[in-house]
């Protein structure tokens, strides 16, 4: 864009030559046109003879000799009318692709037409557009993006339409069958026009039968080109958000990304997954409107198992890198993406919580390891940490070394948390789904809950039980394990009801039989004492002690208290 100085240096030459024509007559001047803020002294019989317009203005006058009329409004302003003056003086101009269009519209206005006079301007100029502006798709892109300040008369005279419907045409073709390299080379001619006209060849190239990934590259390079400080900073580590204070600016860029998501071709997978995380942090940065960002969280969760830990870093933080950014955003994409895997898996008439596709396998390995890499900072809260961590299916995790190595970070980075945050942190994990090299860190890893230290070293006490070492027949080993471990904590809650209610039973039979003695004391009664209900119950109780050959350990119980004549052998397991 020419700077105001720039503007009046060449608008004072332009004056110049146009009084050299005049003076050049001798003839004295008899109007003066005012443009903007330029004068032109010109001669009325010169004008009159090629303009319709100015004739009229003068005819049409009260008063009776116009000396000065003012034509600010036409196309082009004092640049065009210049030229338009030219020639009515006859004096030769060139015309060009950059202001074909303005000279056709200054014409119009001025009513330069054939009909007025033969070989008018108004001619001359639509045989330059037809013959050299049109002719080629970079022509036709400069001449439609000079209209961009000429509308609405651009569009009335149809110099609009003709430039998109070359454009569509040469740029399907150069879609198809490139002419020169890069084959790309059209989509960065694009990029000097305004959104409103990419929009109407977007439009008009789907028309013609335009396939999704060539507008996708032509909206790409669009975006990438207009939004640079934006989109193509993936590194969270170049732009500070200070750049932005300009809220001009930031209204422009809304806008624009806003038109963008709305252009794009409705075919899955059009785009990659990275541009659209980086698009969509922009469209969160510039706060731009719900729809635009639901429509780009829709199509990266439908991609989603594409995602790298990458792709949603740079959706978590901030331009500077400084700190967390939006993870709301994040939550919904993977829970589009698990709605979705539900949905198939009804569709195909499988189960949704046994059979796990490998896209929900992958996505979440990708969770867990992104969980990884913001579990470090200080702002990420257990809640978050919790609640990102749940959105995949636990069934879809066939080990949890991921997950236990993210826990791991996080308990590093907080270790103000007591016991009872550490174990809301530790319970989204399952300890008995580790890998050995696993449950041998987390058995000596101080930062866990005891409890959960417990659960690893105990699974592998009971693998040692069972005679499997995992190390040494991994694939045949796992499920054996597995299974001895489901029987073992089945029978282990068993006993310990059982334990309970036997407990609860000693002491009731105990409190009745210091009852019942104190009453026969009293009364002063035989020595033969008739079998009482409670003590018969003891026996039978005794008789079905489920310790008997049990395999919980009932050292602890209080051997004080006996139960009929039969006493449970005592087995332990040893965790030493």
């Amino acid at each position: 864009m020419a700077t105001p100085q720039r503007r009046n240096s060449r608008l004072s030459i332009a004056l110049e030559r146009t009084g050299q024509w005049v003076f050049s007559q001798k003839i004295p001047i008899d109007i003066v046109v005012e443009v903007g803020e330029a004068n032109f002294a010109l001669h009325k019989f010169m004008l009159v003879a090629k303009s319709n317009y100015i004739r009229k203005l003068i005819m049409e006058s009260t008063e009776q000799d116009l000396t000065r009329i003012n034509l600010s409004d036409i196309p082009g302003g004092p640049e065009m009318f210049e030229k338009a003056a030219k020639f009515c003086y006859g004096v030769n101009f060139e015309i060009t692709i950059q202001n074909v269009a303005a000279l056709r519209c200054a014409a119009e206005y001025l009513q330069m037409t054939d009909l007025y006079s033969d070989n008018n301007l108004a001619g001359r100029t639509e045989d330059f557009l037809g013959q050299v502006a049109l002719s080629s798709l970079s022509g036709a892109i400069v001449a439609l993006k000079s209209c961009e300040d000429l509308l609405p008369l651009s569009e009335d005279l149809k110099i609009v339409q003709r430039c998109l419907d070359v454009i569509s045409v040469k740029a399907c073709n150069e879609a198809n069958f490139p002419s020169r390299s890069p084959p790309n080379w059209w989509t960065e001619e694009l990029t000097i026009l305004g959104i409103e006209f990419v929009g109407k060849i977007i439009c008009a190239m789907k028309k013609r039968g335009a396939k999704a990934l060539t507008l996708a590259r032509a909206l790409i390079t669009y975006t990438e080109r207009n939004l640079q400080d934006l989109v193509r900073d993936h590194s969270s580590n170049g732009t500070k958000s200070s750049d932005f204070d300009d809220s001009d600016i930031r209204s422009h860029q809304r806008k624009l990304i806003q038109s963008i998501v709305s252009l794009m071709p409705s075919e899955i997978g059009a785009f990659p997954i990275n541009f659209l995380c980086c698009l969509l942090r922009s469209a969160i940065f510039l706060q731009a409107s719900n729809s635009c960002k639901n429509e780009l969280e829709k199509r990266i969760s439908v991609i989603l198992e594409r995602v790298m830990v990458g792709d949603l870093l740079v959706l978590s933080f901030t331009y500077d890198g400084e700190r967390l950014f939006d993870l709301e955003s994040v939550k919904r994409i993977i829970s589009g993406f698990v709605e979705k895997e539900k949905t198939m898996a009804v569709f195909i008439g499988g189960d949704f919580k046994d059979n796990f596709s490998p896209a929900m396998q992958k996505v979440t390995k990708t969770v867990d390891a992104y969980l990884g890499e913001i579990a470090s900072y200080v702002e990420f809260s257990i809640s978050k940490f919790i609640g990102i961590s749940i959105l995949v299916p636990k069934g879809a995790r066939k080990v949890d070394d991921d997950l236990y190595r993210a826990i791991d970070i996080y308990l590093k980075a907080h270790p103000n948390l007591d016991e009872i945050e550490r174990e809301k942190v530790c319970s989204v994990m399952d300890p008995l789904k580790l890998s050995y090299e696993g449950r041998l860190h987390a058995s000596q890893n101080k930062r866990l809950p005891v409890q959960v230290a417990l659960h690893a070293l105990c699974y592998d006490q009971l693998k040692l039980r069972s005679g499997i070492d995992e190390r040494s027949t991994p694939e045949a080993g796992v499920g054996n394990t597995r299974d001895h471990l489901r029987k073992d904590v089945s029978l282990i809650k068993e006993n310990e009801a059982l334990r309970l209610e036997l407990m609860k039973m000693k002491l009731l039979m105990s409190d009745m039989q210091k009852n019942n003695n104190n009453q026969g004391a009293s009364s002063k009664r035989g020595p033969w004492k008739k079998p009482t209900f409670f003590s018969s119950l003891s026996k039978t109780l005794g008789k079905l002690n489920p310790f008997r050959n049990g395999s919980k350990d009932t050292s602890h119980i209080d051997e004080s208290v006996e139960v009929g004549n039969t006493t449970p052998r005592r087995r332990r397991f040893s965790i030493s």
